[in-house]
């Protein structure tokens, strides 16, 4: 039976902006201890590379300190580097190596239908969408230690990003609302809603022919595009296997103590 997940209270109207897709404000969402996560301070989307005017001047408005981009070199090839919004801090922080199945995206991009079939039937789509999470949480603390101590620190308002605002700043707006407190449900209710049909990523294929884009095709290449609740699963488990209990992957893992946890709590949270 399918699990009821809370629903996510919003103060939107949600903005839609025309060429930067899954954007929201992750306002709102409940603590174990009965606070909420200020609206204003915490936002997440795709890239901003082929941001509209209009959404530049949107995105102006938000106030914002600094934008995380999770992106690596072969993303920002692809897609183009973030448009500048003045007096905002970008870094670029790459959640994985750009060499990294470099091969198998290339498959995904410009494969036929039988080697499509080869890489990702029989689940395969879905395991290595699993493993991908669970390689970023063992192997790129120091970058998830680094953007807690900014926010901590002075970064707020944040936006965080990567290609899709799916996977990368999905896993990344986790590891910000773990470290506050945030309900585990409420941290997957708001990772879901990246399957809005107005937040999906646009597949890039070089075969854009009925052919190249049917439905087989599709179902097989959904796996890489949904956000799953057992993907961000993954990623909980691997915290909980490696360092037993978020608390000591927060302080052993990203060198987060209870001081730097208040202060993160302070800028993000609304006042108890």
């Amino acid at each position: 039976m399918t699990q009821q997940l809370p629903q996510v209270p919003s103060t939107e109207p949600e903005p839609e902006l025309a060429a930067v897709r899954n954007f929201r404000d992750v306002g709102g969402l409940p603590t174990v201890d009965g606070r909420r996560v200020r609206h204003g301070v915490l936002f997440r989307s795709g890239h901003l590379a082929h941001a509209t005017a209009a959404d530049a001047a949107f995105l102006g408005s938000l106030g914002l300190h600094t934008v995380f981009d999770f992106r690596n070199e072969a993303d920002q090839k692809l897609e183009g580097p973030d448009i500048e919004l003045p007096g905002v801090r970008n870094v670029n922080l790459p959640l994985t190596d750009p060499a990294d199945g470099a091969v198998f995206w290339k498959m995904v991009r410009d494969g036929n239908l039988d080697e499509l079939r080869e890489i990702l039937s029989d689940d395969k789509g879905a395991d290595r969408m699993s493993a991908t999470y669970r390689e970023i949480v063992r192997g790129r603390t120091a970058e998830h230690s680094r953007v807690l101590h900014a926010l901590a620190e002075d970064s707020v308002p944040a936006l965080m990003h990567c290609a899709a605002g799916k996977d990368r700043a999905g896993l990344s707006i986790a590891v910000t609302l773990l470290a506050v407190g945030v309900e585990r449900d409420a941290i997957e209710a708001d990772y879901l809603k990246s399957n809005d049909p107005h937040r999906r990523y646009k597949v890039h294929r070089s075969d854009n022919s009925p052919a190249g884009m049917s439905s087989e095709v599709m179902e097989l290449l959904n796996p890489l595009f949904e956000a799953r609740a057992e993907y961000l699963a993954a990623a909980f488990e691997t915290i909980e296997e490696t360092w037993g209990t978020t608390d000591r992957y927060l302080a052993e893992g990203l060198n987060v103590t209870p001081g730097i946890r208040e202060r993160l709590r302070v800028r993000l949270l609304d006042e108890s």
